[in-house]
């Protein structure tokens, strides 16, 4: 233990030579005269060892217990060394902070800890406070087994053209998503995962486009694609017995070559617009067919009423019939026999005779 600055210099003051109460000089009683000062500084040639006061015993003790002079020492323990109970108490308190650091384990919601004991697999933690064997001989690696990992392709620019099974390229762009479905096999089984899962994802996505068409792929065949790498894939990490769970395949650009970009979105859009005439087309049909049918359907059950009264029927099909044709033209009607008829004037408005008129009827002498 050092000593502090300040207790030399607290002597220091201590020993200074006071002011005598009986004088500025010879109060002190170096020369013989007057009364001696008990608190005055002794004479050049020292003072006897009975006089010195307790505070320069204990500073002496503490110089002696140093090693001598020159800045400070340190206290020891009577007889040398500190005594027993100390050295197990700081024994004691290293074994307990090591029990707390390496026994217990707090493993979050999201998490799961791979138990090892001497570098074998031991168990699996879920979340919560676990307890372990201490270190060395169990060791617990914590894995978010909840996130969502992205992966986004192409890495290089030279991966983005693909063959098409067509013998087409197209520039593809993807991204995969996944997540690590048992701890255990993520831990031990692929040394980097990461990679592997880069490896798998390029080799699937490739192998699923040489079986497909230009027009599929950069057309209405895209969902068909994605669904297909991710089960190729899925096939993959778990022969490897890797631990991981593809969640999904996203393409996000599939387009002809940039040389010849601009040619493909014009046949793309002839392309929809032959889809919207023939949809258009089909609509018209199913149109026409309706109303063909309600026709149909209403001479059947014309028909139904004619069998029941076939007389009836058919002078009410002949009236019907005869209003829908006059009803449309300019006509005359003559009701009764000896009605002098009209020649109508092309251009003239037509008009109706309102009473008919009747000849006179010859007198009796008339004839003779």
């Amino acid at each position: 233990m050092t000593l502090p600055r300040w207790l030399p210099r607290l002597t220091l003051s201590m020993t200074e030579k006071p002011k005598s109460p009986w004088g500025a000089s010879g109060g002190d009683g170096s020369d013989g005269e007057g009364p001696k000062n008990p608190w005055s500084v002794p004479p050049p040639g020292g003072r006897p060892r009975s006089q010195r006061s307790a505070l320069d015993e204990l500073l002496a003790r503490a110089k002696r217990a140093g090693g001598g002079g020159g800045g400070g020492g340190g206290i020891r323990f009577p007889g040398g060394n500190p005594p027993r109970s100390l050295w197990a108490l700081g024994v004691g308190l290293v074994i307990l902070i090591w029990l707390l650091f390496t026994c217990i384990h707090p493993i979050g919601p999201r998490q799961q800890g791979v138990v090892t004991y001497f570098g074998k697999y031991a168990e699996t933690l879920d979340p919560g406070i676990r307890l372990t064997l201490p270190a060395p001989i169990a060791n617990v690696d914590l894995i978010d087994v909840r996130e969502i990992n992205t992966f986004d392709f192409p890495l290089a620019e030279a991966d983005k053209q693909i063959l098409t099974g067509d013998q087409n390229i197209v520039d593809l762009a993807y991204s995969v998503r996944w997540d690590i479905s048992d701890a255990r096999d993520y831990a031990f089984q692929i040394k980097d995962p990461n990679e592997t899962v880069r490896a798998v994802a390029q080799s699937a996505m490739r192998a699923i486009m040489s079986t497909v068409t230009l027009d599929e792929a950069i057309g209405a065949g895209r969902g068909g694609i994605e669904s297909r790498v991710q089960i190729l894939m899925q096939q993959i990490l778990n022969d490897y017995h890797s631990g991981i769970r593809v969640q999904g395949v996203a393409i996000k650009k599939s387009d002809p070559p940039a040389e010849v970009n601009d040619d493909f979105k014009a046949v793309t859009a002839a392309q929809q617009e032959a889809v919207a005439n023939l949809n258009q087309s089909r609509s018209y049909a199913q149109q026409v067919l309706a109303h063909a049918q309600g026709e149909t359907a209403q001479f059947d059950k014309l028909y139904d009423q004619y069998k029941l009264a076939p007389e009836v029927t058919r002078r009410r099909m002949y009236y019907e019939t005869m209003e829908k044709v006059l009803a449309k033209t300019n006509k005359t009607i003559i009701e009764a026999p000896g009605v002098m008829p009209y020649l109508p004037i092309p251009g003239a408005p037509s008009r109706r005779m309102t009473e008919p008129q009747v000849a006179p009827a010859p007198t009796q002498g008339a004839g003779q």
